[in-house]
């Protein structure tokens, strides 16, 4: 920090009790000054040589015969006038950047000028200020800081203006370049954490693009959004950078309790913080803040109350980067007049935006990123796959909710296109968890939901859940039994056909499922399939009869639990010569067996016959 010092002479000034102060000395005191409280007893010979605005009042108390002088709303109060009253007995004075914005409004205030004396105080503290202050880091902030309390004195002055105008042109030097101290308690990332080596061998860290950010995080909002605009009109700041910077700050001064939030003390505050680093955010949509954070913010937006202007502006902007949230993330507490626990239109008006984006990427071919900007902004499949993922994931969190209406949960699932779900364990396991936590749903609500699932998608694990699950309705757990029938009879021939490369040539849509699968969901299906009860004898023996004594339906059949295949079997006599008509009575994009198996139905009329007799 930066020091001045000014004046010679020992401080005489004492105090008497709280309100007096006064200079010890020879000559008695024949002025009386008062600034708020205190009352100054002092000398004008020294006060006079200095101010132009003393001399005018004492001029006036003499002709009203008066020695008592008040001074009402002086810039800094009596501890900046003692300074300045100091300053003309010629005493020493220390000046810092703590005091300097004070001292210097008081000298204007009293015209302390150089029409009355040469070098006077307006003149010293501008060189100090010019050639100290505004050319340390840590003093241009500490001095921004107090102009606050100092307005409008400060910003007339231009004290303001000059501060951040200081930091800003700081901040835009080239790391390798910065000498100066600053704070820096994060953790660098990798790309971030270079190390070079010095003359003799040592070892030496550059600088981080960021070192600036935790340094003006003190700043009140007001003077954090003149700086920041500053910094973003240089044009030599990254976004990402940027985005950095306002997520420190956002950290800094929002409560992480909703208490804290919400508290009537601090809403006003917190919604004038959001809606400020909302209009800071980078220009470039797509770059610049994470996800993650970008959902906090609108977490916190919909708590506050923040304007609808900032809130779309948030979506937007995380609509663009929907495929790198996480479940958590999305989570968003349902405003007041929902009743239920989490704001799922919110979400579904994010979903709705990020399709927006999506579909000129499935029209084109593109994958990444287009050239035009981020108007033009184009998603790839792979950014698809992983909204897919998120949704599902989403859509089994929220599906506890016992308020969650069913007209949610299916828009919001039907939102989402085919290609973002080449299996459907995940969308099964949403599914299944709306159904065990509202189990007053009709017959017709839930041949509706399991409409959302085709169970031709369903891995092998998934299959066997659904097989067993006793809330799925008896039609679906019939499709499913089919298609895990066809799966089987398909390998069976492709290992009569050609046993090394049957993996390859029969489960060719099972291996694409498989490579795009979510793993969290197939972890969890798993732990569910290893609580219930399965005789080791039911299943994995079938699964060897299919190998050792090649009978493409029975052998296939026997893959099922007893009472699944008991269903199975009842259901297909009674329907047996109606397979027309029921793949109309199917949920959904679910289907009848005869009309999802075309290519074991038409390949051969007599051996498709002879397969459906030996079933019944």
């Amino acid at each position: 920090m930066k020091f001045m010092k000014l004046g010679s002479k020992p401080d005489t000034f004492q105090t008497d009790g709280k309100c007096i102060r006064y200079v010890t000395s020879e000559l008695a005191t024949d002025v009386i000054i008062n600034v708020g409280e205190v009352k100054f007893y002092l000398h004008k010979f020294p006060l006079l040589s200095k101010s132009n605005r003393l001399h005018r009042l004492v001029l006036k108390a003499s002709e009203e015969n008066s020695d008592e002088m008040n001074i009402v709303d002086f810039p800094g109060g009596p501890k900046a006038f003692e300074i300045c009253a100091k300053f003309c007995y010629g005493m020493t004075v220390t000046f810092s950047a703590y005091n300097v914005v004070a001292a210097r409004c008081a000298a204007e205030y009293l015209e302390m000028t150089e029409d009355v004396d040469k070098k006077n105080l307006i003149f010293k503290l501008e060189v100090f200020l010019n050639s100290s202050i505004f050319r340390s880091w840590k003093d241009s902030i500490i001095v921004l800081q107090t102009t606050k309390s100092l307005l409008p004195w400060s910003e007339d002055l231009k004290i303001i203006g000059r501060s951040v105008d200081s930091i800003a042109s700081k901040t835009s030097v080239d790391p390798a370049n910065v000498t100066w101290s600053y704070t820096y308690n994060r953790k660098l990332s990798a790309p971030d954490r270079i190390v070079e080596e010095g003359v003799f061998g040592e070892r030496i860290e550059s600088v981080p693009k960021d070192w600036w950010v935790e340094d003006i995080c003190e700043l009140d909002i007001d003077l954090y959004k003149r700086v920041m605009i500053a910094v973003k009109s240089k044009g030599r700041m990254d976004g990402s950078v940027i985005g950095e910077a306002l997520r420190i700050y956002a950290v800094r001064w929002l409560p992480d309790s909703i208490d804290a939030l919400v508290s009537d003390a601090q809403t006003l505050r917190n919604k004038c913080l959001v809606e400020t680093i909302v209009c800071l955010l980078p220009t470039d949509k797509s770059v610049g803040c994470s996800c993650s954070f970008l959902l906090k913010l609108l977490k916190v937006s919909v708590l506050v109350g923040v304007d609808n202007s900032a809130r779309e502006d948030l979506v937007k902007r995380i609509s663009l980067k929907l495929h790198e949230a996480s479940v958590k993330d999305l989570l968003i507490p349902a405003r007041s007049s929902q009743t239920a626990c989490y704001d799922v239109e919110l979400v579904q008006c994010i979903v709705n935006e990020y399709l927006m984006h999506e579909k000129p990427s499935r029209a084109l071919g593109d994958v990444g990123w287009n050239e035009k900007g981020p108007d033009d902004f184009v998603l790839g499949h792979g950014s698809l796959l992983a909204v897919g993922k998120l949704i599902n994931g989403y859509l089994a969190e929220i599906a506890h909710d016992p308020n969650l209406t069913l007209a949610s949960f299916i828009d919001l699932s039907q939102s989402i296109p085919e290609s973002a779900r080449p299996i459907h364990d995940g969308l099964y396991k949403a599914i299944d968890s709306y159904l065990k936590e509202h189990p007053d749903l009709t017959k017709a609500e839930r041949k509706k939901i399991c409409g959302l699932m085709d169970v031709r998608k369903l891995t092998m694990d998934a299959s066997v859940h659904a097989a067993q699950n006793d809330r799925l309705p008896l039609r679906v757990v019939v499709q499913v039994l089919f298609f895990e029938q066809v799966r089987a009879a398909s390998e069976v021939h492709a290992l009569r056909n050609n046993p090394q490369n049957a993996s390859h040539s029969t489960t060719n849509t099972d291996e694409e499922w498989e490579k795009t699968a979510a793993k969290d969901d197939r972890k969890s299906l798993k732990k569910q399939i290893s609580q219930m009860k399965i005789k080791d004898e039911e299943f994995p023996k079938n699964v060897k009869l299919i190998k050792k004594n090649n009978k493409s339906s029975k052998s296939g059949l026997q893959l099922l639990p007893s009472r699944s295949r008991r269903i199975f079997d009842k259901l297909w006599i009674v329907g047996k010569g109606h397979g027309e008509n029921r793949s109309s009575e199917t949920s959904g994009s679910s289907q009848s067996p005869t009309s999802l198996a075309p290519g074991d139905t038409k390949s051969s009329g007599s051996s498709s016959r002879h397969r459906r007799h030996s079933i019944s």
